[in-house]
């Protein structure tokens, strides 16, 4: 019985074998229709960005090194003498002082009190979802019309005003609260807008950081016999590291850039005095750049203001540890 021979290619070494040729990429074609409407979608929003943003910051540093009185155009250039005026005029150093005691209380007031409502919520069993709009709604609001509302109705000083009548019915008398009085009773209407305003805000982002903490350390902690003061201390908040970090930031650059309850509540702000000054920077440089028409000044005075909350930020983000990992 014959047997037949395996075929050469059966017998070759896998090292004598040829390699097979690499197919060929196929070029895709460049669908031309859909780059076009891709620009035509897109170039509104580009060309907007780039004129109303990108060049008008340009235009303003720029305009920051000019004598630009009741003009926007450049030519009459000054070099730092905007920068050293603003430094030198003791109305807008007394502006950095409020805005610094502002914000060292604010802050972590509405930190506190946002991390306190998001740990309410969160440990509630039923109408999450209630108590979530219903915090969430005044974040909604225009700070010019809750500033109003503030103003016109709740801090009116007039007997009937609301604030009047609920400290009548401790036995208070009327206070003019928007008036500059000793004390100062008008922080007390600035710092409760804000906290309306803001608070519910970041306690949604905490409520997110406290929905996403794994239940087995909580149940690992209750068999440790932990209370729950010292699962919120060696769990909740480490687990709550990065979310407390990015809240207190956003907090921070809020507060420097406070301007339309102090608008609002003040109108150009109160004259104020040596220990109690009540105009931050936007309002002085609001005043600066349209009410007296120095835009230079206006100018300088923004890119002053920016150089503080990013060196303020970058401290910040160096102590707590912004962007590292756990």
């Amino acid at each position: 019985m014959a047997v037949s021979s395996p075929s050469s290619a059966s017998v070759l070494s896998p090292s004598t074998r040829t390699p097979a040729a690499p197919a060929k990429r196929r070029r895709r074609k460049v669908d031309w229709r859909a780059v076009g409407a891709f620009t035509l979608l897109t170039a509104p929003v580009v060309i907007g960005l780039g004129v109303f943003k990108y060049v008008a910051i340009a235009w303003s540093f720029l305009l920051s090194f000019n004598d630009a009185r009741g003009t926007i155009s450049l030519g009459n250039w000054i070099g730092f003498d905007n920068y050293t005026f603003l430094l030198s005029d003791p109305a807008f150093r007394d502006s950095l002082l409020i805005i610094a005691l502002f914000t060292v209380f604010i802050v972590p007031v509405t930190f506190v009190a946002s991390l306190g409502l998001a740990v309410l919520v969160n440990s509630i069993r039923r109408g999450k979802a209630f108590f979530r709009t219903v915090f969430l709604i005044p974040g909604a609001v225009s700070y010019v019309v809750a500033a109003l509302v503030w103003k016109m109705a709740l801090f009116n000083g007039l007997p009937s005003g609301v604030a009047n009548v609920i400290g009548g019915l401790f036995g208070a008398d009327p206070v003019a609260w928007l008036s500059e009085t000793s004390p100062p009773v008008y922080w007390i209407a600035v710092v409760t807008l804000r906290l309306w305003l803001q608070v519910g805000l970041y306690m949604i982002l905490f409520l997110a950081g406290l929905q996403a903490i794994s239940p087995s350390l909580y149940e690992a902690g209750e068999l440790d016999g932990t209370s729950k003061w010292q699962a919120f201390r060696y769990i909740t908040l480490p687990q709550l590291r990065n979310t407390s970090v990015a809240v207190l930031l956003l907090i921070l650059i809020a507060a420097f850039q406070a301007f339309d309850e102090f608008y609002n509540l003040f109108g150009t702000g109160l004259s104020g005095t040596a220990t109690a000054p009540v105009k931050p920077p936007l309002v002085y440089l609001y005043d600066s750049a349209l009410g007296d028409q120095n835009y230079g000044v206006g100018s300088a005075g923004a890119f002053l203001l920016t150089v503080i909350i990013v060196a303020i930020t970058l401290l910040q983000g160096k102590f707590v540890g912004f962007g590292k990992k756990d």
